[in-house]
């Protein structure tokens, strides 16, 4: 009787496990052979465009999403979890006009204010090295209607790398010495003119025409583009960013007292306030309803781009997993949904609102899979000191095909946060005690703490960076973590590790905090 039961047993074991591999072929196959990929990334990057919270752009992206998922028999809708300053990007023109005609390259910052419709021709101006808050003072006085550069101009416009490979070290020390000097005596100007870090506020206030400014990252052609506020600008003021090159023109030009003209056309539309969302779709658990599954990725972007890299990579990974589980595995044990969050860019809003509206998702969370770091294939996923993870990531692993699995690193348990950074979607979940897993990427020069930085919030992160083998094979993962997580008998432990002392401060380190989202937007943008 307890062979027949033991042989019973083997033979039932063994046929799950070959019902799993059958499926897992399955997801595969679909994966490679009728990847929906490409499309998504065009009409989503190509044809929406830019993300930015609060313009119309990002309300088509979540009727996009919906529909698109309408169309695969998924139920999807567009949860609101809070208003945002509605904005819409106009066009942006910069034209040198003296000493001689140029077309700038460059736009206009996220939130910014317009120009008047056929923009302002004026005199392009630097903030002059003062000796007292008189004579600056004095200046101020003069830059009514001018434009205004704000901060030193690059030494270079060449990457480091590029430096590296073929200066002789002499030289390269010289340059690297020149640029620390450069920013030196930028902020040396900020502390003669007797306003320190309100500088800005006072020129602000004497109504110049524009600012300039230029937010190169150190890669041929890459600027970030963020809003006026990183400047210490408010968005009632037109401010466009200008490539390196355009911009050492331009004040080089007026260092050396040759006043270049500049004619600056930008326009924009307040919207007054607006709606801001998540999509949410769900494939609903047989089994298991209350238990869930979530596919995370930030669904806005910053506005300098279309955001292919940061974050529409992720976005389209986790669609295209959930067609291919709705195809192939239409009843799943547990609930899976996909969080296309809102609002990441200005503060994890959107994922910390719903970690706040939907307490019966968090507690019953078997597992959340969040991709936000580029295009580039999985390399990396950490247990955040969830002490089970080893036990089910682990195992899950093992039936993902090796050449996936051969490029990933494992670190279990790890910590709740790796290196103390809060930086993206998992973190809501994690902080309120829920195993949130980060899939972090290959870096392909994406750049947000890397040597090369060419996407991470780029006016170059464009469609054309995206990897798409590397793409799909994050989707062949994400599709079978996903099965085997729903699959899975058991409901994941919640067991935390003991987190370590830190020994600058002899203390233990506590788990983070959870985030309050902001729901109205009133921050400054």
């Amino acid at each position: 009787m307890k062979i027949r039961l033991l042989l019973l047993l083997l033979f039932t074991n063994f046929t799950f496990s070959q019902s799993k591999l059958e499926k897992i072929d399955e997801i595969v196959n679909e994966a490679n052979n009728n990847s929906q990929l490409e499309i998504l990334a065009h009409e989503l990057m190509d044809q929406i465009g830019p993300r930015l919270t609060g313009t119309p752009q990002m309300m088509k992206a979540h009727d996009w999403a919906v529909n698109k998922y309408n169309s695969w028999g998924i139920k999807a809708e567009n949860e609101q979890f809070g208003i945002w300053r509605g904005w819409e990007r106009g066009i942006s023109h910069m034209d040198m006009l003296y000493p001689w005609v140029k077309s700038l390259e460059g736009q206009q910052l996220s939130w910014s204010g317009s120009t008047k419709k056929n923009g302002v021709e004026s005199e392009a101006v630097i903030i002059p090295p003062v000796n007292s808050k008189e004579e600056f003072d004095n200046w101020v006085k003069t830059i009514k209607g001018k434009h205004i550069l704000v901060g030193p101009p690059e030494i270079t416009g060449r990457p480091d790398y590029d430096l590296e490979r073929w200066l002789t070290p002499e030289s390269l020390e010289g340059i690297k010495n020149a640029q620390r000097d450069n920013q030196r005596e930028y902020y040396k100007k900020l502390r003669k003119s007797g306003y320190g870090r309100n500088m800005m506020e006072v020129i602000e206030n004497s109504k110049p025409a524009s600012f300039i400014t230029s937010g190169w990252r150190g890669g041929f052609g890459t600027n970030t583009i963020f809003s006026p506020g990183s400047y210490g600008i408010s968005p009632n003021t037109p401010t466009v960013d200008l490539s390196v090159e355009d911009y050492g023109l331009l004040y080089r030009l007026a260092e050396n007292g040759k006043k270049p003209i500049v004619n600056i056309n930008i326009q924009s539309e307040e919207l007054g306030k607006v709606p801001t969302f998540n999509t949410i779709a769900r494939i609903e658990g047989v089994e298991k309803p209350n238990e869930y599954i979530i596919l995370s990725a930030h669904f806005d972007s910053t506005g300098g781009a279309t955001g292919a890299t940061d974050n529409g990579t992720g976005t389209i990974v986790m669609m295209e997993s959930m067609r291919i589980l709705k195809k192939l595995y239409p009843n799943p044990k547990r609930t899976i949904i996909a969080g296309h969050w809102g609002a990441e860019e200005q503060g994890l809003n959107g994922s910390s609102a719903f970690v706040e509206d939907h307490p019966e998702i968090v507690e019953n969370l078997q597992a959340l899979f969040n991709q936000d770091n580029g295009t580039g294939r999985v390399v990396k996923i950490e247990g955040h000191a969830f002490l089970n993870s080893y036990r089910f990531i682990g195992e899950w692993l093992n039936y993902v095909p090796k050449n996936i699995t051969k490029h990933i690193e494992t670190v279990f348990p790890g910590l709740p946060i790796p290196g103390g950074r809060g930086g993206s979607d998992y973190f809501p979940f994690i902080a309120a005690g829920a195993p949130g897993y980060s899939l972090e990427s290959l870096d392909l020069s994406y750049g947000a703490r890397s040597e090369f930085h060419y996407t991470w919030h780029t006016n170059r992160d464009t469609y054309d960076k995206i990897i798409f083998d590397d793409v799909r094979s994050n989707v062949v993962l994400v599709s079978i973590l996903t099965y085997l997580a729903s699959e899975e008998d058991e409901f994941m432990p919640r067991d935390k590790v003991i987190l370590p002392i830190n020994p600058k401060t002899g203390k233990r380190a506590q788990w983070p905090k959870k985030r309050v989202p902001n729901r109205d937007g009133t921050e400054d943008n």
